[in-house]
C-alpha cells in the first residue's frame, strides 16, 4: 500500500498553428459486445462477461499515507448517481477505515488496471460490490498482519477497528498511517481466505447518513466537469456538423469567419460512412481563442453539403410506416406459446390498442466537451465520459497509435444518460489537436449541437391485442414491437431489435397466460440510434402497462387486482424459458424472474399510496410495474387535470426491490431523478425530423420537465433486504419505465381520456 501521487494537469508550451489541415479519413469501428446481438454458447455472466472483467487488488485501489489518510480509487464515472461515494465506501467499511480520513480520487481510463469502467447499464454496484469488499477485506487483513508482525503476536489476537489495529491483551494500538509501510510488504490474501465483516458490523454499508464525496464542492462550484478543464495556451473549437446523418461536406467559404475577432483557423474533419459506431460526424471546425468567438465564427461559415441517404427522413411519415407494420400480421416471431391467433378468433371478447413514442435525446445539462493534447505520439484527453476505455480504443484507432499512447482523464459528468458512453467527441478533440501540431484544444458541443446530433433514443410503435374468456380471464396475448435498433449504429442494414432490446420487457413478460405471440417486424434506421436511460424498457413498459390498465377497465376489474392475477402464482422463472437469453447480462440461476418479488412491490406501493382512495373530480391514481436491470419497481402516480387540460402531479409513490441496499440515500435520489426524467419524456420531450434534419435545437423545442411540472411529493419505498450475500439489482435506470404508463393511467382515471402516444403535451386541451 505504497503512497502514490496523482497526475496533475500539466502546462503545455506555446506551439505554432498550422495554416490549414484537412484531416485524413479513416473508417474505424469499435463494436458492441457480441452477447448483445445473440446468445453465446459459453456465456459469462455479470462482471465476468464485461470487457476486461474486474480487478480486486488492494494495491491497485488503496494507498495509505503516513498521516493515516486512506486514498481509495473510484474507477467508475460519477455523474450524480453517487458511485464515487458508494464503491469507495464499501472498501472503507470492510477495511474499518474512518470515512472522515478517507480521500477518494478518480481513476483514469485503464481497464487492464482497474477492470471494466463502462458506467452504464446500472451495473456499477451489482458488479463491483463484492470486488470492493474483497479490496477492503484484504487491506484490513494486511494491516492486521503488519501489526501482529510488529508486536510478534498471532494475527488472531489483533483486530482492526476505527482506523487502527488494536491488541486487546496488551492494550497496544497502531494507527493505519503507522502501519502503512509494513502492510505494503505483506502478501495480499487469497480470495478464498478473506474474512468479511457481518452486516451488523457495517458502519457505512446499508446506512442512510453517509457523506457524499464532492457533495459540498459540487454545491459550491469547486469541482471540475469536462467543460471546466483549462490548460495553458489552450484554444477552443466548435464544429459545423452535417445537417443530416450521412451528409458530407461539398465546399465551404471561411472568408467572413476569419474576420471574427479571436478566430484562429478553420479546419475540416472527415465524415464517416455508415455504420456510425463511435466515429465522428465530420464537418468544418472553427478554432478560436475562446468558445464564443468559435461559435460566432461558425455562424459566419458558408457551407454546401452533399445530401446523404437520410435526407428523405420525415419522422411523421415514418411513424405511419411503423404503425402500419405493427398492425399487420407477420414479422419476425420472437416468442410463441400456444395458439394465440386461434384463441383470439374464438374468444368471448378481445381488446386492441396501439402505442407510440418519438425519438428522445439524452440532453445532459453539460453537453459533450473534451480537451485533448497530442504531442510526440502521446494523446492525453480530459473529459466527462461514461466509458473511458472506449475513448482510449477509439481515439487510438483514429490517431493510428497504440492504446497505450492514449490517456483519458475522467472528470465529473454533468449528466450522461448514455450519451457520454459514445466517445465521438473525444475523437474530434484528438484529431483537431493533431491538426494543430499538438496544441491543446477544447472541443465544445453547444446545446444545439447536442440536441441535433445525438445518438437518439429510438422511435417505437407497439401494437397490443388480448383475448378473454367468459369470466374475463386473459387467454391470449399478442404484441408487435417495431423500432429501429441500436444494432444499426454498429451494423449497417440491421432492421430488427436485437436480443438485448427484446429482453427489455417484451419477451420476458412474467404473465400466466396460455397463449402468447410476440413479433418484431423490421424497421430501418435513419439517424444514429443509441442508448438512453432505461433504453428499450421505455416504449415496452409504456405500451404493456398502459394496455393492462385498458384490459382491466374493459373487464370492469380493479387494475391492481387484474395485474396481480395476470402475473399469477409465486414462482421463479428461468428467463431463457421466456426466450430471454440476455437477462441484463446476469446468470439466470442467480437472477431468475421472481413473480413474488414483482407482486411484492405492487402490494407495497398500492398500500403506501392508499390505492383506491377517494379523490376530488379531475384527480385520479394510476399504477404500473416493471422489471428491468434485474430490479422490480412499481409506481402509483396521483394527478390532477384542470379545465384547461393542465396536468399537475401532487404525489408519486415508488416501491423498489433491488435486493440489498448499499447506500439507501443514493438509491432514493436515483429513483427521484428517474421519476423526474420519466415525467419529462411523458409530458413534453420529443425529437422530430424533417428532410433528415432534427427539428428541435434547444430546450425551447426539446422540452424537459421544469420545476412546476415536477411532482410535489415523491415517496420512495425500499423493500427490506439485509442479507448482503444475496445478489444486488440495478438502481439508476429501473425507476424510469413505469412512470409514463402510471401517469397516463392516472390521467384516464381523472378524465376518461386515454393517452396512447407520447408526449402528452397538448392532448388534454379542450
Amino acid at each position: 500500500m505504497n503512497h502514490f501521487d496523482l497526475p496533475e494537469i500539466a502546462n503545455v508550451s506555446r506551439r505554432k498553428l498550422l495554416k490549414g489541415f484537412a484531416l485524413s479519413g479513416l473508417v474505424l469501428a469499435v463494436g458492441m459486445p457480441s452477447q448483445l446481438f445473440a446468445a453465446d454458447e459459453n456465456p459469462k455472466y455479470g462482471r465476468d462477461g464485461m470487457p476486461n472483467g474486474w480487478v480486486d487488488d488492494p494495491l491497485v485501489f488503496v494507498s495509505i499515507a503516513e498521516d493515516g489518510t486512506v486514498t481509495i480509487v473510484a474507477h467508475r464515472s460519477e455523474m450524480g448517481q453517487g458511485v464515487k461515494t458508494s464503491l469507495p465506501m464499501v472498501v472503507a467499511d470492510e477495511m474499518s477505515a474512518d470515512w472522515a480520513k478517507v480521500k477518494v480520487v478518480q481513476a483514469e481510463g485503464n481497464e487492464k488496471r482497474y477492470g471494466n469502467q463502462n458506467t452504464d447499464g446500472s451495473r456499477s454496484m451489482r458488479h463491483f460490490f463484492m470486488p470492493m469488499r474483497n479490496v477492503g477485506a484484504a487491506a484490513r487483513m494486511m494491516l492486521e498482519a503488519a501489526a501482529a508482525a510488529i508486536w510478534s503476536v498471532p494475527v488472531s489476537e489483533v483486530k482492526a477497528a476505527n482506523h487502527q489495529v488494536v491488541h486487546a491483551a496488551s492494550g497496544q494500538s497502531l494507527g493505519y498511517g503507522e502501519l502503512a509501510q509494513k502492510a505494503a510488504e505483506m502478501d495480499v490474501p487469497e480470495s478464498q481466505n478473506l474474512i468479511y465483516k457481518t452486516a451488523d458490523e457495517f458502519n457505512y454499508i446499508g446506512k442512510s447518513d453517509n457523506r457524499l464525496v464532492d457533495g459540498a464542492d459540487i454545491a459550491t462550484g469547486q469541482t471540475t466537469y469536462g467543460m471546466d478543464v483549462r490548460l495553458d495556451d489552450m484554444v477552443y473549437a466548435v464544429i459545423a456538423h452535417p445537417p443530416a446523418y450521412g451528409d458530407t461536406l461539398k465546399s465551404y467559404d471561411d472568408t467572413e469567419t476569419l474576420k471574427v475577432p479571436g478566430v484562429l483557423k478553420v479546419l475540416t474533419l472527415p465524415s464517416s460512412p455508415p455504420p456510425a459506431v463511435f466515429n465522428p460526424l465530420g464537418g468544418v471546425v472553427v478554432v478560436a481563442t475562446n468558445t464564443w468567438a468559435a461559435i460566432q465564427g461558425r455562424e459566419k461559415l458558408s457551407i454546401e453539403w452533399n445530401a446523404g441517404p437520410n435526407r428523405q427522413y420525415d419522422s411523421e411519415a415514418f411513424r405511419k410506416t411503423l404503425e402500419r407494420s405493427s398492425q399487420q400480421k407477420g414479422g419476425k416471431v420472437i416468442r410463441s406459446k400456444g395458439q394465440a391467433y386461434e384463441a383470439m378468433a374464438n374468444a368471448s371478447s378481445t381488446i386492441s390498442a396501439d402505442y407510440y413514442i418519438p425519438h428522445l435525446a439524452q440532453a445532459p445539462m453539460e453537453p459533450p466537451a473534451a480537451t485533448a493534447r497530442f504531442v510526440d505520439g502521446i494523446c492525453e484527453i480530459w473529459t466527462a465520459t461514461q466509458n473511458p476505455q472506449a475513448g482510449v480504443d477509439t481515439v487510438a484507432k483514429w490517431l493510428e497509435v497504440k492504446p497505450e499512447q492514449v490517456k483519458v482523464n475522467v472528470t465529473l459528468l454533468g449528466g450522461g444518460f448514455g450519451r457520454k458512453s459514445k466517445p465521438d467527441y473525444l475523437v474530434e478533440a484528438a484529431l483537431i489537436s493533431k491538426a494543430l501540431d499538438g496544441r491543446a484544444v477544447k472541443t465544445v458541443w453547444t446545446r444545439e449541437d447536442d440536441i441535433q446530433h445525438s445518438y437518439f433514443h429510438t422511435v417505437s410503435a407497439e401494437h397490443m391485442e388480448a383475448a378473454f374468456d367468459e369470466q374475463g380471464d386473459t387467454i391470449a396475448w399478442l404484441h408487435r414491437t417495431v423500432a429501429p435498433t441500436i444494432a444499426s449504429t454498429f451494423s449497417e442494414g440491421a432492421k430488427h431489435e436485437m436480443p438485448m432490446e427484446l429482453s427489455m420487457g417484451v419477451v420476458n413478460i412474467p404473465f400466466d397466460i396460455e397463449n402468447i405471440q410476440i413479433e418484431n417486424p423490421e424497421a430501418p434506421a435513419h439517424t444514429r440510434i443509441g442508448w438512453y436511460r432505461s433504453v428499450a424498457n421505455i416504449p415496452h413498459a409504456f405500451a404493456i402497462q398502459s394496455f393492462i390498465a385498458e384490459m382491466a377497465h374493459q373487464q370492469q376489474k380493479d387494475h391492481k387486482d387484474f395485474l396481480l392475477s395476470l402475473i399469477g402464482p409465486d414462482r421463479e422463472i428461468d428467463p431463457t424459458s421466456l426466450k430471454d437469453e440476455w437477462n441484463y447480462g446476469e446468470s439466470p440461476e442467480l437472477y431468475p424472474l421472481n413473480t413474488k418479488r414483482m407482486k411484492g412491490v405492487i402490494n407495497m406501493v398500492t398500500d403506501k399510496a392508499e390505492w383506491g382512495k377517494s379523490l376530488p373530480t379531475g384527480s385520479g391514481q394510476g399504477m404500473a410495474a416493471h422489471y428491468s436491470f434485474v430490479t422490480y419497481v412499481a409506481v402509483v402516480v396521483e394527478v390532477t387535470v384542470n379545465d384547461d387540460g393542465e396536468v399537475s402531479v401532487p404525489r408519486v409513490d415508488v416501491a423498489v426491490d433491488c435486493g440489498p441496499q448499499v447506500n439507501p440515500e443514493r438509491i432514493r435520489s436515483q429513483i427521484e431523478g428517474a421519476c423526474i426524467m420519466g415525467m419529462s419524456l411523458a409530458l413534453s420531450s420529443e425529437i422530430t425530423f424533417k428532410d433528415g434534419v432534427t427539428v428541435q435545437d434547444n430546450f425551447d423545442g426539446y422540452q424537459v420537465a421544469r420545476m412546476d411540472a415536477a411532482p410535489k411529493e415523491i415517496n420512495v419505498h425500499l423493500m427490506p433486504a439485509n442479507d448482503f450475500s444475496e445478489p444486488l439489482g440495478g438502481v439508476g435506470e429501473p425507476g424510469m419505465p413505469p412512470i409514463a404508463p402510471a401517469l397516463c393511467n392516472a390521467i384516464f382515471n381523472a378524465t376518461g381520456k386515454r393517452i396512447r402516444e407520447l408526449p402528452i403535451r397538448y392532448q388534454l386541451e379542450s
